[in-house]
């Protein structure tokens, strides 16, 4: 059992070169460590700040970035609420305008046909007219060759006159 119990004078050597490392590690060591342990904390905590705050930034990014896309669905939206009553409107338009113009085109064809059914009339009138004198004509001419029919169509007319 001797091999499990050390001699005093070891444990005594031991504890004072313990004691002589605990020393110089305590004066010399440990501050640096500690140091440097601190000085990891901190990039740490700063690590930890800046993702906070790159979060908080992503955050309100992203909000920003929903507002500007909901306002430019609404944008478009309006645009081309926009753009349907637009051409409604010129559909519309246009349409009043054809009906329009084809009333006008309706107006001048009525107007033509009766100018032309006018002419015609006319122009059937004078034929006629122009058949009856022909005729007339021919036998007036065969009445007036007896002196006698005519000195009776002259008094017929002067009677006429008399009356009026």
């Amino acid at each position: 059992m001797d091999l499990f119990t050390p001699d005093t004078g070891l444990v005594i050597w031991m504890f004072i070169g313990f004691a002589v490392l605990f020393f110089i590690l305590w004066k010399w060591a440990w501050p640096v460590i500690l140091k440097t342990v601190d000085q990891r904390a901190d990039l740490i905590d700063k690590g930890v700040e800046y993702a906070q705050s790159a979060k908080q930034q992503l955050d309100s990014a992203r909000a920003e970035a929903g507002k500007y896309i909901d306002e430019a669905r609404r944008r478009q939206a309006d645009m081309l609420r926009d753009a349907d009553k637009m051409k409604t409107q010129i559909i519309e338009e246009a349409r009043s305008a054809a009906q329009v113009e084809a009333q006008k085109v309706m107006e001048a064809a009525k107007l033509s046909i009766q100018q032309q059914q006018k002419q015609a009339e006319t122009q059937f009138r004078n034929q006629v007219s122009q058949f009856a004198l022909d005729i007339a004509q021919k036998v007036v001419k065969d009445q007036m060759a007896d002196p006698k029919a005519q000195s009776k169509l002259v008094n017929t007319y002067l009677d006429d006159l008399e009356k009026k």
